[in-house]
């Protein structure tokens, strides 16, 4: 009895211990997030989870048409399509009835989708639209960084963050049996939503002049959702840092979807590290991508992450474009940016980081949901080593006809049969991903090399073109600093 009592007093200053030891361990959790994610934590907020193209058109356009005061549009993609008119219709709409609208496109992501007659409209009827970083005299590199944000605020009330585009891509092609894609983003409602008017207002600023100061309203809190909001600006981290962060700190799971995975070295060391602590972690990608060549490089670094027990997954559908997370079921991601050094470091991007255990279990329930449409990738089964089996310095026995007709008959059967296997399993084993790119880039090299050799003025004359941009850009920068004026429309901003 005695031994009983001192094992029971033990355990109960033992955990007096722990939970003395938690509220301080919380408190620097909290500090090393927010200064990671270069955000506050925000409480009193309520979220919504939208899932694909058509939930997200159908709830913009809702706040956007019952707007009072003003609208703020911030996009990637904007098409000129029946859902980008759709929006700037809209839009047309509140102008004309002296609602303040401000748009800002991005330059390089609307070249080809979107001209100037396409916001003729708006603009007549007294909306604004700017064009974010076109190429200008003076930066001639300065257009690599983008605006890939998807960001919309109505009446400094509602919001929303998410990765899709105005393009009627979202929505799929049905007369062509076309699915459409998958996509995540949130509505939001709270003091949260003062945030994002000002990430926009920073966006704004940075196509011309400020946004002039919103009266003030009253954030009462409307809900219990707490959580940071994340406008990363280039070269910035702040959203890499805050993935690399959670990587570390996850301790059960870590499911992460992504359109265009190309991992960094710190990034997959920390993932690799996780799994290899026992942290559940997943990787969700396009099965087939809007864009291949990314799609390729992201293949090429499956096996590192499957040989420490990452478990990737494709997506089986037209292309998956959401970039979520979602850690432990308490902690969980969605917003803008992909995980490649483009997002985390070159462009503007939005998200959310939301610290909520009903949230993240929604997100959870629905990854599982997508992985009921995705083939697992797996590594091909270890082969037995050649001295285990002929003993060490014997040769394998010659088949006859090897290497010829029969042997390549075998190997179209063993591709044949794993697309098969793909289509009746969740399966499929990863092949040889490093030969694509290598072969890729040993025939554009080459063709290079025959160019360069038979026509030298192709390759002559665009080098020459691009030298002359370049000193042409150099010049007015020096002629610009010379004078004390500003580099840019902000000047050093």
């Amino acid at each position: 009895m005695i031994l009983n009592l001192g094992a029971l007093a033990y355990t109960s200053f033992m955990a007096a211990k722990t939970n003395l030891s938690a509220k301080p361990f919380r408190l620097l959790a909290e500090q090393a997030l927010s200064r990671a994610a270069g955000a506050p934590l925000l409480g009193g907020n309520t979220l919504e989870l939208l899932i694909d193209g058509a939930a997200h058109f159908d709830a913009w356009l809702k706040l956007i048409r019952g707007a009072q005061r003003r609208i703020l549009l911030e996009n990637y993609i904007i098409r000129d399509d029946d859902v980008g008119g759709a929006f700037r219709d809209a839009l047309v709409e509140r102008a004309r009835a002296g609602i303040m609208v401000a748009v800002v496109a991005d330059w390089l992501g609307c070249l080809g989708q979107s001209r100037r007659a396409f916001w003729a409209p708006l603009r007549a009827a007294g909306g604004e639209v700017r064009v974010f970083n076109p190429p200008r005299l003076g930066e001639p590199l300065a257009w690599i960084s983008r605006d890939h944000r998807k960001l919309l605020v109505v009446d400094g009330i509602s919001g929303s963050v998410s990765g899709v585009c105005l393009s009627s891509k979202w929505l799929g092609n049905p007369a062509r049996n076309v699915p459409p894609w998958r996509d995540t983003g949130v509505l939001v409602r709270g003091p949260a939503v003062a945030e994002l008017e000002a990430a926009f207002a920073q966006s704004w600023s940075s196509t011309g002049a400020a946004l002039s100061p919103f009266p003030p309203l009253d954030e009462q809190p409307v809900g219990s959702v707490a959580l940071r909001v994340i406008a990363t600006q280039p070269a910035s981290g702040s959203v890499y840092r805050l993935d690399q962060m959670i990587a570390s700190m996850a301790r059960r799971t870590l499911w992460l979807s992504d359109a265009y995975f190309v991992g960094i070295a710190p990034y997959v060391q920390a993932l690799v590290a996780a799994a290899r602590d026992g942290v559940d972690v997943r990787m969700l990608v396009p099965g087939s991508s809007d864009i291949p060549a990314v799609a390729g490089m992201s293949r090429t670094g499956y096996r590192p992450l499957l040989k420490a027990g990452i478990r990737v997954f494709e997506w089986n559908g037209s292309m998956l474009h959401a970039k979520t997370a979602v850690a432990d079921g308490q902690w969980a991601r969605v917003g803008s940016s992909n995980l490649n050094i483009s997002s985390w470091l070159g462009n503007c991007e939005v998200d959310v980081a939301v610290e909520d255990a009903d949230f993240a279990g929604l997100l959870a329930i629905q990854y599982e949901r997508d992985l009921q449409n995705a083939t697992e990738i797996v590594l091909a089964p270890r082969r037995y080593r050649r001295e285990q089996i002929l003993g060490s310095g014997a040769r394998p026995p010659r088949i006859a006809g090897a290497g010829g007709s029969s042997s390549r008959a075998a190997a179209g059967a063993l591709r044949l049969a794993n697309t098969v296997g793909a289509a009746l399993s969740p399966h499929r084993v990863l092949g040889d991903m490093g030969t694509g790119p290598l072969l890729a880039g040993m025939l554009v090299c080459g063709a290079v090399a025959v160019v360069a050799a038979f026509r030298p003025a192709w390759i002559a004359w665009p080098l020459g073109v691009f030298a002359l941009w370049i000193a042409l850009n150099l010049a007015v920068r020096g002629w610009r600093q010379r004078r004390g004026g500003p580099r840019g429309p902000e000047g050093d901003q």
